[in-house]
């Protein structure tokens, strides 16, 4: 019997929280997992090193990699040592930056290729799974934001870089990459061609989620694959998502990619509020509409990485 084939975009801690919940469907499931990460960070660690050394920025790549490390002893150590950060005074050049982002970023000028360099950091890892760029050459994302100026509600303004986007005080209300249409990674486009499952989000969604779509070679494999789609909604909204009811959401996926349609959406039952408008946008895509309690039970808007698993199992192991 074959493994099923998951392929899972985003970045950041959103994708980490996914691949962990893949990672535990493992008892229950064979899945063959592979991450397409964003390539677009330009803030801390990740933002001074692709400023001063060029190349992708390896922040969301390590965490990706962290997340689907093995389990053997020296392979968990070898994640905590990724996941370090060098403490201390800021103008040290050391300071503020994570072990794994210097060795990712040494990988990739030694080998000249990030496919080749995150294999080789996977196999440090021991990694159940592997992670590739969505693309291999760097992007910036840039937004149309209105009311970035609460004294201005109504101006539009153009918002550049990542970092910037996030934390932004307006309504996004377009998005771009520049370069505008950047070359898709091939492996991630045969990943997704040859792929059973295709998992967007949980993650933020204008800087994590929907630049996937914007990249035209991975749209047209997203949108050419056989695969069956699924998308993991949110917990809270974020600072780059404040307004965007939890509908508005999914219809952002549509508004950037029109073609794109998916299987089941998965959301947490208490989260969602009122499921009726999320199970309408949900139909809307061809979905249906999954509620289940995949939050922590601290309070806090973070997926459990075993509760998700514990609704994907049913959903990744149904027939067609």
């Amino acid at each position: 019997m074959t493994a099923t084939s998951v392929v899972a975009f985003g970045g950041g801690h959103g994708l980490s929280a996914s691949l962990r919940a893949l990672r535990h469907c493992a008892g229950e499931l064979d899945l063959d997992i592979t991450a397409v990460v964003t390539v677009g960070d330009d803030g801390g660690s990740s933002g001074r090193l692709r400023a001063e050394r060029g190349g992708l920025p390896p922040g969301d790549l390590r965490q990706a990699l962290v997340a689907l490390a093995g389990d053997h002893p020296a392979t968990r150590r070898s994640a905590g040592l990724f996941q370090h950060r060098f403490t201390g005074d800021p103008r040290d050049g050391l300071a503020g930056h994570a072990v794994g982002n210097l060795v990712l970023c040494g990988l990739m000028e030694q080998l000249g290729d990030p496919v080749a360099a995150l294999a080789h950091a996977g196999a440090m890892l021991g990694t159940v799974g592997r992670v590739l760029p969505m693309s291999a050459q760097p992007v910036d994302i840039e937004a149309q934001v209105r009311g970035v100026d609460p004294a201005h509600p109504d101006e539009l303004r153009t918002v550049r870089g990542q970092h910037q986007v996030a934390v932004t005080t307006g309504t996004v209300e377009a998005l771009r990459l520049t370069p505008d249409a950047p070359v898709a990674c091939p492996e991630a486009v045969a990943a997704v061609g040859g792929a059973d499952w295709l998992i967007f989000g949980p993650g933020s969604w204008y800087t994590s989620v929907l630049p996937h779509l914007l990249v035209p070679g991975l749209a047209e494999a997203i949108v050419t694959s056989p695969a069956r789609r699924l998308v993991t909604l949110n917990l809270a909204a974020e600072q780059e998502t404040l307004g965007l009811s939890v509908a508005d959401h999914l219809a952002a996926l549509r508004w950037y990619l029109p073609q794109l349609t998916v299987d089941y959406v998965v959301a947490d039952s208490k989260a969602v509020g009122d499921p009726e408008p999320v199970g309408r946008a949900a139909e809307s895509l061809g979905a249906r509409l999954v509620l289940a309690p995949v939050a922590v039970d601290d309070g806090t808007p973070r997926h459990d990485p075993a509760a998700l698993a514990a609704a994907l199992v049913p959903v990744l192991g149904a027939d067609r």
